[in-house]
């Protein structure tokens, strides 16, 4: 029904099926179906024995993705500061099982690079009683001026630092050793040799014993859905080489190290490793 489809950007597609035949296919099937054709499912409308699904075609052309690489791509001004991961459940429950996996209670000096405004400390505070997050002592960097300038003011905690700072060059703020460094879809950035980032976290950023939390984006951000599937350049469709690429380097030079590595999640791909006892 969306292949013959000419709907255009921002406008709102019915289709009318009998109640039995939705109760049957069941709605995420056409929750999944609209992403495919870059749609979101909105509230269906009831009438009489019917049911009227209705799809809400994406503006494909707005997406931070798009936007000219700058140091402000992912500032308070751009596209990107609209969205939240951790109100997307695919996103936030893996992250929070990663968090456990790692034993961020046991942990007391946490690195986020790449922490924009701070989404991913706030989900750490929610998991934790109050007392078990003031104990903690927090470092956040981004290469945003403006989004790190938003997350000082918005966090008020005193155990926690917000840096705007360049994560290529890191040795330059001359760091202390972390007991968990976390990374969300940020090592990935064009501007970044993600091997030989990874490998300098580890060597130069890591206690001893220190675990890790690494996110890969499976997902592209339309219109400010989030949409299943990773895209490489010069292909039209999901591919998802690159990511796994990654994720392999990252699992056995880890591995290697007497880590024990696993991985999870849906939209977000998640790479949790902690020390082996």
């Amino acid at each position: 029904m969306f292949k013959d489809s000419q709907l255009q950007a921002k406008e709102v597609l019915e289709v009318e099926l009998l109640n039995e035949d939705v109760e049957s296919l069941g709605y995420k099937s056409f929750v999944d179906l609209a992403q495919l054709f870059f749609m979101k499912m909105l509230s269906p409308r009831y009438e009489n024995n019917k049911t009227i699904l209705r799809f809400y075609k994406l503006n494909r052309d707005s997406s931070f993705h798009k936007a000219l690489s700058s140091i402000e791509k992912y500032g308070v001004d751009s596209e990107f500061f609209s969205i939240n991961k951790a109100e997307q459940v695919s996103f936030l429950y893996h992250y929070q099982e990663a968090l456990k996996f790692v034993k961020i209670k046991d942990r007391k000096r946490v690195l986020n690079l790449g922490i924009n405004t701070g989404d991913e400390f706030r989900v750490i505070k929610e998991l934790l009683q109050d007392d078990e997050f003031k104990e903690k002592e927090f470092v956040g960097i981004d290469y945003s001026a403006s989004a790190i300038e938003y997350a000082k003011k918005d966090f008020k905690d005193k155990n926690i630092e917000f840096i705007a700072h360049d994560i290529n060059k890191l040795q330059e703020l001359k760091m202390q050793r972390y007991d968990l460094v976390i990374s969300i879809g940020t090592l990935q950035s064009s501007s970044i040799n993600f091997n030989l980032a990874f490998m300098s976290i580890y060597q130069n950023h890591l206690e001893k014993d220190g675990s890790i939390i690494l996110g890969f984006p499976n997902c592209r951000w339309i219109d400010g859905e989030m949409i299943y599937g990773a895209k490489a350049p010069n292909y039209s469709f999901n591919e998802m080489s690159l990511v796994l690429k990654d994720i392999h380097f990252c699992k056995k030079y880890l591995q290697q190290k007497k880590y024990k590595v696993i991985i999870t999640g849906k939209d977000y791909l998640f790479l949790a490793a902690r020390k082996i006892c």
